[in-house]
């Protein structure tokens, strides 16, 4: 009899518990409802760039994204703040020889600081009323809702061959709304027309992609790989013959494709950019449909209501609501996890970057010595082949997390090619008979490092402060001029 009265308290309790979760629910969505009801009505134009007019009705989503601004966040290898990477690791600067990314290299930061980041950095050059900055115009792409506007208004090709400096004044709103939600609906949207047509060229329609699939696809419309084709500057995404760092490659050989000739050893380089959401498809995250946003953008809820976090940013900074939903290890426990293959990972990179460094500098003393073209060629091809892979792995910030098994082949294959390269080049030197001893140049600096490729980076730097002084201003008031701008929000 005892044993029948506990069951039937154990039953009510179970009852009571499911009737205040339902309870709970239901008040949940009427808040919710409530708060959708009393909400102005959005009457955004297309190509709406002033995130502070959807703040005026999507104000938790607004609030959150005005928090990418916050730098201070700092995991074990990784910051949100705009670190000198060159000082930290010179050998790139070696890496990069003939390559603006060999002049100013800093840590990514948040959404929030897209325009002045693109503007502030050396990579853009200091126009001058004479003088055009040496980019073009398609390096705004993925850092400003104006940027679709912008595209509609002038026409694609018209935008992408424009000198960067000839948009100053167009593009001022740094990335927010527009740039992934329709402005009618406020469902995801694409508005990079380069993904659209790397899909096409590959037989997909992007236009039925699921909800799911949206929230990863809005990223991958700028963190990805791309190359300006052509003399138009046109942005292309290379995955004609898929996404891997092979495929790639093979893309860009048979299409002859070089970003630069590197300055000291004559390699023809391919610069990776970002490839984020290439790498996130060979990890175990991407395989299981776990999309960018679950991680970086989780929910939470505010007075009842379920609200996406847009302050983006690392998984690292949030793992209860980004990791722990689907992981049940501790806190610590989970980050120990992501720190452990991150060092493997990054001390594996950091020893290729070296080796690099040193071949680089070993076929400038073979060509110094003599050595033909015909001779060199195999030799750079090794030489371009590494790089590719170091650059790949390494300009995905987040490859570690998104796929470390991945990104342990990519280095390790970028290392044999390396060394490879090496024991060819001193077999060159034995069969030429070159006798000069080669001697490592000090790079244990970051200025030394450019110093060593001829870098005058005070002379930049000063042309780039003048820049600042007298040209942004004149792009900020002709933008308010043109309403553009909100001054307030």
């Amino acid at each position: 009899m005892k044993k029948k009265n506990w069951l039937i308290v154990g039953i009510l309790a179970v009852v009571t518990f499911l009737l205040g979760m339902l309870a709970n629910s239901i008040m949940g969505r009427k808040a919710e409802t409530e708060m959708i009801s009393t909400s102005p009505t959005a009457n955004f134009q297309q190509f709406e760039s002033r995130n502070e007019m959807w703040g005026k009705y999507y104000p938790r989503q607004y609030d959150a994204w005005e928090q990418t601004a916050d730098t201070t966040f700092r995991s074990k290898y990784m910051s949100s703040d705009n670190d000198d990477l060159l000082a930290l690791r010179p050998e790139m600067v070696i890496l990069w020889a003939g390559y603006a990314f060999s002049k100013e290299y800093t840590a990514p930061r948040g959404h929030m600081h897209t325009i002045e980041d693109v503007t502030n950095t050396l990579r853009t050059g200091s126009p001058t009323d004479s003088t055009h900055s040496p980019q073009p115009g398609t390096c705004w792409t993925c850092k400003s809702p104006d940027v679709p506007r912008l595209m509609e208004k002038v026409g694609l090709e018209n935008y992408y061959s424009a000198p960067w400096d000839k948009w100053g004044s167009e593009i001022v709103n740094p990335l927010g709304c527009a740039n992934c939600h329709d402005h009618k609906t406020m469902n995801l949207t694409i508005t990079q027309p380069a993904l659209v047509e790397a899909f096409n060229r590959q037989g997909k329609d992007i236009s039925k992609a699921t909800h799911q699939e949206m929230r990863t696809l809005v990223c991958a419309q700028c963190h990805v790989e791309y190359y300006f084709k052509g003399d138009k500057k046109y942005l292309t995404f290379p995955w004609d013959k898929g996404t891997t760092v092979d495929d790639i490659e093979k893309y860009y050989d048979e299409s002859g494709w070089t970003d630069y000739v590197h300055s000291v050893s004559r390699t023809p380089i391919l610069k990776a950019q970002h490839p984020d959401y290439e790498i996130w498809k060979m990890g175990i995250h991407g395989q299981r449909g776990v999309s960018c946003a679950d991680c970086h953008m989780p929910y939470n809820t505010q007075g009842g209501v379920k609200v996406t976090d847009h302050h983006i940013s690392s998984p690292l900074r949030n793992v209860s609501a980004s990791c722990q939903t689907c992981h049940r290890q501790s806190e610590d426990e989970l980050k120990k996890n992501v720190f452990e293959r991150q060092e493997v990972i990054f001390g594996l990179r950091i020893k290729l970057e070296k080796e690099l460094a040193k071949v680089h500098f070993k076929a400038k003393h073979l060509w110094d010595n003599g050595a033909t073209e015909e001779q060199m060629k195999p030799i750079l091809s090794l030489i371009r082949r590494a790089q590719w892979r170091w650059d790949f792995a390494h300009s995905s910030h987040g490859s570690v997390f998104h796929a470390p098994m991945e990104s342990q082949r990519i280095l390790s294959d970028g290392m044999i090619y390396a060394m490879e390269a090496e024991n060819a080049l001193d077999v060159l030197k034995e069969k030429l008979h070159i006798t000069a001893p080669f001697v490592m140049p000090d790079i244990s600096t970051k200025e030394k490092a450019q110093k060593e490729i001829g870098l005058d980076i005070p002379k930049e730097e000063k042309a780039k402060k003048e820049f600042l002084k007298n040209i942004v201003p004149k792009w900020i008031k002709e933008a308010k001029e043109k309403g553009l701008l909100v001054t307030q929000r």
